[in-house]
């Protein structure tokens, strides 16, 4: 026989689901998740889910169960978090990456990934050159045999991943032929003087390989001259912009003869980036004297470095001065309407002639 809730029991029953409910959409809410990571001898990346601010991540490196190295990164959200491992005598056999999210003293994310260190299994693609810099990352892959990878760019400040950008699916040919060359520039405007670090991690779906690389650069400013012009009159010159930290450096133009600085003229250049290129024009007080002179032009970075220089030669050619000479004028009177009037003329001292003759007879 069924059990009757008597209806005042209702609002009761109601609220205990309400609480429970609310508790379980709270927990979910907060929750973090390790949701992806790898491991080499070299370094780590995990990427991390939900708001993981306030908590730690603890990364540990194992071998056969013993902890050789550990790190702990304070979160300050979800994202890729990236740590490096200290060098060492390395023996050949499996290591483990376990990385656990701790917050308040507990553990409310656990992960591990396992690799093998000092196989004999081919490497399936081969990375050639690896470069990354204030511009971005240059990467140089070649393959024996014909593959498919992905491909993941990262851009690191501290020990996260301010930028990731990706390639999928991308192919590489295989044999003697020339290395892939791929090039991919940083979305982000960098500052000056600070320490950055780029990551790629290329990926073999088919034979589940994993390769990572790492490299640290100080985000520079960097610019360079392309193009000068000079004459009597003046100069100018185009500076292209060669890096993702602005540059707000300045052109100085030092015109001179036979060792004597006669004249240094210091401009502004408009701010640049990768690829932006401006146009900088400078005047003399006068137009040069005729003779030969010497122009070097200097940009200067945002620290007031020289960057790069161009030396040209100013030829400054004699003015020659023309008198103008004004040429008669030409009477514009139609040769025909001449014509006609000493026709006139003519017929009208021909009547008179006529007229005076009759009157005699």
């Amino acid at each position: 026989m069924d059990k009757v809730i008597p209806m005042r029991m209702y609002p009761v029953w109601s609220a205990v689901v309400i609480v429970i409910a609310m508790t379980v959409l709270v927990c979910t809410a907060e929750s973090q998740e390790i949701i992806d990571l790898y491991s080499s001898l070299e370094s780590c990346d995990v990427t991390i889910a939900g708001p993981a601010d306030g908590s730690i991540l603890r990364l540990e490196l194992l071998s056969d169960g013993r902890v050789l190295q550990t790190r702990e990164l304070n979160l300050d959200g979800p994202g890729t978090w990236i740590a490096t491992w200290s060098s060492f005598s390395a023996e050949k056999g499996d290591y483990d990456l376990c990385a656990s999210i701790v917050k308040n003293g507990k553990s409310t994310s656990q992960r591990c990934y396992e690799f093998y260190y000092g196989g004999i299994t081919p490497i399936r693609f081969d990375v050639r050159d690896f470069i990354a810099d204030s511009k971005g990352i240059q990467l140089s892959l070649a393959s024996d045999d014909p593959t498919i990878v992905d491909i993941y760019y990262m851009l690191i400040s501290g020990n996260k991943a301010i930028f990731i950008n990706k390639d999928l699916a991308v192919p590489i040919s295989g044999g003697m032929g020339a290395p892939m060359q791929l090039t991919r520039p940083w979305k982000q405007v960098l500052e000056d003087g600070r320490q950055y670090a780029g990551r790629v991690k290329i990926v073999e779906p088919s034979h589940n390989q994993t390769r990572a690389f790492m490299g640290t650069f100080i985000a520079r400013d960097d610019a360079t001259i392309t193009e000068t012009y000079e004459d009597e009159t003046g100069a100018s010159a185009t500076v292209v912009g060669n890096s993702r930290v602005p540059f707000q450096g300045m052109l100085r133009f030092a015109l001179s003869q036979n060792g004597t600085v006669l004249t240094t003229i210091e401009k502004k250049t408009p701010v640049l980036l990768t690829g932006d290129d401006e146009t900088v024009e400078v005047s003399w007080n006068n137009t040069l004297s005729p003779g030969l002179y010497q122009l070097q032009v200097a940009l200067l970075g945002n620290d007031g470095d020289v960057l790069d220089i161009e030396e040209t030669i100013v030829e400054a050619k004699p003015i020659i001065n023309t008198t103008r000479v004004d040429a008669p004028e030409e009477s514009s009177t139609n040769p025909v309407m001449i014509g006609a009037l000493l026709l006139v003329v003519a017929l009208i001292g021909a009547g008179l002639w006529w007229r005076r003759r009759k009157g005699k007879s």
